[in-house]
């Protein structure tokens, strides 16, 4: 499989990932079915656009042709989503928490994908340093969260939740060293996702999180 192959696979499938994840996300909040198509839309490409602004791209990738399968296959996915959902509302009703698991490994294989395609990304355009490159791989994946995360009124749930931007951050730089040494490109792009992925799904299934600056809740219940 050719490098420009792997690459396509991988955005299409972080693009699904995202798609599922922010429509079940807008679902869980009762939103209407545009709000479910757009949120859904904004976790996808909220946070490519944010990278292609930062690197300085006169046009974001979202509104050229070549995004246009893309937008298919997110449109397809959310339409899915929103069948599955009403066909079976009881299972979102009923087994609430074990959506939010499923959503959790879902949202890490988009998480894989996005990290490695943008540090690929801002490499192509000649944005070598690792501090650039590393950080535009993690702000393609985590960007679109956080946008629908505040357009929903909650704390983005990289900031408060699981290990999400660290497992990010460790892909991307794992994808980076990997390039940095010349190790096969196909190889560097699987392990970098990989990385992300396992780092996710561990969090998910041990339920770990980053210690709270201050835990407050913690206080107030020993008081």
């Amino acid at each position: 499989m050719d490098i420009e192959t792997l690459f396509m696979i991988m955005e299409h499938l972080g693009v699904a990932a995202f798609a599922i994840s922010g429509a079940l996300v807008a679902i869980d909040k009762e939103t209407d079915v545009f709000g479910v198509l757009f949120l859904a839309f904004i976790t996808s490409f909220g946070g490519g656009i944010m990278r292609d602004l930062i690197l300085n791209h006169s046009i974001p990738g979202l509104f050229t042709k070549s995004y246009v399968p893309l937008i298919f296959t997110c449109l397809g996915t959310v339409v899915l989503v929103i069948v599955f959902a009403a066909c079976f509302k009881n299972v979102f009703i009923k087994r609430e928490r074990l959506i939010d698991t499923v959503n959790n490994y879902i949202d890490a294989v988009g998480l894989g994908a996005f990290t490695v395609s943008g540090v690929k990304l801002a490499i192509s355009v000649g944005q070598t340093s690792p501090f650039t490159a590393i950080m535009m791989g993690m702000i393609a994946c985590i960007g679109g969260g956080m946008i629908r995360d505040i357009m929903l009124g909650t704390i983005p749930f990289v900031l408060r939740k699981r290990i999400y931007a660290i497992a990010a951050l460790a892909g991307a730089g794992v994808y980076y060293l990997l390039w940095y040494l010349n190790v096969d490109e196909a190889i560097a792009m699987v392990v970098g996702a990989l990385t992300t992925i396992l780092i996710r799904v561990l969090a998910t299934v041990f339920k770990l999180n980053i210690p709270k600056a201050i835990n407050f809740s913690k206080l107030r219940a020993d008081k």
